[in-house]
């Protein structure tokens, strides 16, 4: 018999996973929130078939002025560009864009018990701090980012500490639907992968780094001027002690070194060598230019989408054409097995 042997030329190449993260336009992110997640995802979009998307409807469970976030909706679509994400190898988008979002929601909402939606920690703790808002849409956000995750049929889904109930009904959701009506939906799965920086406030390093930190000083935005970065990390906390090393009760320092190592790459072995004898000044220079340099890119790019405003509504036009076609095929079927006329 025929030995059959299969090259590279005639094998099937393995079918790449769907992943789907979102990121709210919110304002500007900052250095945390590049470092802890964004930095990866240029590399998730070659790993996957990836799909982004800026999530403004999610945005609208607070109240927001209308030219602010039309403002920070092109804002963040354009970091998205700048980042390094590619419109020719993944899907980049504004959700609002993509009326099946909340066709799907809506239905889905149908198939999701109140009890459940009512043990959501998140819609508890956003109760709190917007008691003069709270509304349906903000009980029933999960629905909504179940919808996000179902319509592209994704196995992966990168999450947080604080999105993880979120994924788990929306596989609940997904389960339930597939279970009475056969399979419909991808049953996704949690993203864990190489976990980024968690970056420190740099006024309070026992807090994570937030926008919302009433002290400007505590946060480096993505779009902060060389000048105001190099001024931040020189007032950041550190101690007394003058060593730079990692190490229980030095905060400050580990924070500076968990952001040296994101932007040089170096251990923290590497980063106690190079400092050895040296005082908190030398490394906190060294620190900001780190980051200056990391960032510089990101920032050039923007500027860029953000001056050809033509380019920046023409790629959104083709993202949105893109995720329109795949979320309507979705959304298509589940019309047809609820028993919807389609035309």
């Amino acid at each position: 018999m025929e030995e059959k042997i299969i090259t590279t030329e005639n094998a099937q190449p393995e079918r790449k996973k769907k992943i789907l993260s979102c990121i709210q336009p919110s304002g500007i992110p900052t250095l945390g929130n590049y470092l802890g997640a964004l930095k990866n995802w240029t590399k998730l979009s070659s790993d996957f078939d990836g799909a982004f998307a800026v999530a403004d409807l999610h945005a609208i469970t607070v109240r927001q002025d209308p030219k602010k976030l039309r403002q920070q909706s092109n804002e963040v679509f354009a970091l998205l560009l700048a980042i390094g994400l590619d419109p020719e190898k993944s899907i980049i988008f504004l959700q609002s864009q993509v009326p099946a979002h909340s066709q799907l929601a809506w239905i889905l909402n149908c198939y999701t018990q109140f009890g459940e939606m009512s043990r959501m920690t998140q819609f508890k703790d956003k109760s709190l701090s917007h008691a003069d808002n709270i509304n349906v849409g903000l009980f029933s956000y999960p629905v909504l980012m179940a919808a996000d995750i179902l319509l592209y049929q994704a196995d992966l889904v990168p999450v947080g500490a604080d999105q993880k109930q979120h994924l788990e009904i929306a596989r609940d959701i997904a389960n339930r639907f597939n279970g009475i009506y056969g399979k419909t939906f991808t049953i996704p799965d949690p993203y864990i992968g190489k976990s980024g920086a968690r970056v420190m406030s740099l006024q309070d390093p026992t807090k994570k780094m937030s926008k919302s930190d009433p002290n400007p000083k505590s946060y480096i935005s993505v779009f902060d001027t060389p000048e105001q970065i190099m001024k931040k990390i020189k007032s950041a906390v550190t101690d007394s002690e003058g060593g730079v090393y990692y190490g229980e009760g030095k905060e400050g320092v580990n924070n500076l070194m968990s952001i040296y190592s994101c932007c040089t790459g170096l251990t923290n072995e590497q980063i106690e060598a190079e400092f050895q004898g040296k005082g908190y000044g030398d490394f906190k220079v060294a620190v900001a230019e780190a980051v200056i340099e990391e960032l510089r890119p990101v920032r050039e790019k923007f500027d860029y989408y953000m001056k050809d405003t033509a380019e920046l509504k023409n790629l959104q036009a083709k993202g949105a054409e893109t995720a329109n076609r795949i979320a309507d095929r979705t959304l298509t079927k589940v019309m047809k097995k609820v028993g919807f006329v389609i035309p």
